[in-house]
């Protein structure tokens, strides 16, 4: 949290104004750190946001490169900025981030996700909201002048993606702004005028839309790999390490089939005779007793379920501080993608941490499917971690708590906490533990989909059958074997595998942060207690490890080889 006390040295000093000053370029950034002052805005999209962007980013990198560390946590610290510092400067300068959207990481869902994140409370705060709502037309059309500079230079995304952006736009334009602000506007002081702001956004996403599929999408390209060049740069980004592609790729598919092993150990169990592990788990969707029946007892649940680990682990394999015991949980907005996520508190807690779902028009919700994920998204995983380094003011710059989220740190903590809870016999019951392994499955299948579709690798020369395409063993990776390989050997369900599978497409490098991260928790847990041997302590490997705060996985090992078990 910002602090009013002096900085406790001048590096500490840099990164509360960078902070600060990037909050200002970035109202939305704003809104997500809990920085006020900047909730009326939206940003511009155009080429000049991001030369702008990558000038500050290469302006802050030479100041933190000056300053001479005065100890341990400056040290750290003053790593953690150069490296974020680094790669926001390369992607911004590079065009990457003009270049590369989809339904996740796009102006468009990203400007609908910022309005969940505002303060509604007084008439100031509804004000706040009704100025942001009549900025989207402005921010949207900034991002058409920035899309045609990207057609320009021949950098479109894949069509699939901007045909995927003007979906989601044509669900928005249907009332998802008017829906959004329904409520609030009978506490608004001009609720006509609000209203009217919905409508002007609605609208003007619907206009953007037909933009997208009638003015760019017939201008790009179906070509949906990125190539070497590019992934790397982007593996870099998300992983903060340098990579071994190939060995990556073998390991993927090794971990993959090794947890297929033990999903058909547990088919035999749950479902004698099945063929199929879509199979079982359909069966389960279809007679899971402890399904749950409506958003509002899905809410309910989740927190509970929730509060319940915190006060099983509390004490015991962590301190969980009593200022973020609380998580919070709700549903996603519409439109987005169909994976639950994790977004931090505010800097002062004022917002708590929360959890979202996705419905995707659904009111029935089996529960073995979500055990595991909401271990992930919120205890002892996302929200331990990124809550948690909140805290650590006393040791993490503002930069380090607020920007220096890097996910093969993150996510590989989260998929991590997934596993201890294994150990801890938090999956007894077995369509729990199919559960807990179909996530696992599923981050395993990420690492071979996305290098196979982005690098051109080709597919396992023992991959097999996928359904209805029959023997795709050493055949070039395609989308639709991606999805089936998502089906057949995640048991994940179509919806959810075709909105994964642009994901990757959409966002090369980042779906394989997570298990490959995960190994990196695991290994540096694992040389840890053989180097320690009786000293090692489970709760205080924890400790110092997320204490660390976040950072690249190359230097992370390295921090935590050094360790001495205190």
């Amino acid at each position: 949290m910002a602090q009013d006390a002096p900085a406790r040295s001048p590096l500490f000093e840099l990164a509360e104004q960078l902070v600060q000053d990037h909050a200002a370029l970035d109202p939305m950034v704003a809104t997500y750190f809990g920085i006020k002052g900047y909730d009326d805005q939206l940003p511009e999209f155009s080429d000049d946001r991001w030369e702008r962007d990558a000038a500050f980013s290469r302006s802050s990198l030479a100041a933190v490169r000056a300053i001479v560390p005065t100890d341990d946590a400056d040290r750290i610290a003053k790593s953690v900025m150069e490296e974020r510092l680094a790669s926001r400067a390369e992607l911004e300068g590079s065009g990457e981030l003009a270049r590369t959207v989809g339904v996740i990481n796009s102006p468009i869902s990203e400007i609908r996700q910022v309005f969940e994140l505002m303060a509604t409370e007084t008439n100031e705060d509804l004000a706040n909201v009704r100025a942001r709502l009549l900025s989207v037309r402005q921010a949207l059309s900034s991002w058409r002048d920035g899309l045609e500079s990207v057609a320009a230079r021949g950098e479109l995304a894949p069509r699939r993606h901007l045909v995927g952006i003007a979906e989601q736009a044509a669900l928005y334009a249907s009332g998802g702004y008017e829906r959004f602000i329904d409520p609030l506007a009978a506490r608004s002081d001009d609720p006509d005028a609000l209203r009217a702001a919905a409508k002007d956004a609605d609208t003007a996403c619907g206009e953007f839309g037909e933009y997208l599929v009638m003015e760019l999408a017939p201008k790009a390209t179906e070509v949906e790999s990125c190539g070497k060049d590019r992934y790397v740069r982007w593996a870099r980004y998300f992983t903060g390490a340098d990579l071994d592609v190939d060995e990556i790729y073998a390991w993927g598919w090794q971990d993959l089939q090794r947890i297929n092993e033990r999903m058909w150990e547990l088919a035999a169990e749950l479902l004698p005779g099945a063929t199929r592990l879509a199979d079982v788990a359909d069966a389960l969707d279809a007679n899971d007793d402890g399904a749950i029946e409506g958003t509002d007892a899905l809410i309910e649940r989740l927190e509970a379920f929730t509060a319940a680990t915190i006060q099983s682990l509390d004490g015991v394999h962590f301190d969980i501080d009593p200022r973020i015991q609380r998580c919070d949980a709700r549903l996603a907005p519409e439109g987005s993608a169909a994976a639950p996520y994790y977004i931090s508190p505010s800097e002062d807690l004022s917002r708590p941490g929360t959890t979202w779902y996705p419905t995707l028009g659904r009111t029935r919700f089996p529960w073995w499917r979500i055990a595991s994920t909401w271990y992930h998204e919120a205890v002892p995983g996302h929200h331990l971690e990124g809550a948690g380094s909140l805290l650590l003011a006393d040791r993490l710059s503002r930069f380090q708590r607020l920007e220096g989220w890097i996910s093969g740190y993150g996510e590989g903590w989260a998929l991590y906490a997934e596993r201890l809870m294994e150990e801890l016999g938090g999956f007894s019951d077995p369509a729990d533990e199919l559960g807990y392994l179909e996530g696992q499955s599923l981050r395993a299948a990420r690492i071979v989909v996305d290098l196979g579709l982005h690098l051109g690798f080709p597919a396992p020369s023992d991959l097999g059958t996928l359904g209805a395409l029959g023997d795709c063993s050493s055949k070039p990776w395609t989308p639709a074997m991606a999805v089936a390989l998502l089906e057949e050997r995640a048991i994940t369900d179509p919806e959810m595998a075709r909105s994964e599978v642009d994901r990757y497409l959409s966002m090369p490098g980042q779906a394989i942060s997570y298990k490959v991260g995960e190994r990196v928790w695991l290994a540096a847990r694992a040389d840890a207690r053989a180097r320690l041997g009786d000293s090692f302590d489970l709760k205080r490997f924890h400790a110092h490890a997320l204490g660390l705060g976040p950072m690249g996985l190359d230097p992370f090992r390295a921090e935590v080889d050094g360790w001495d078990g205190s």
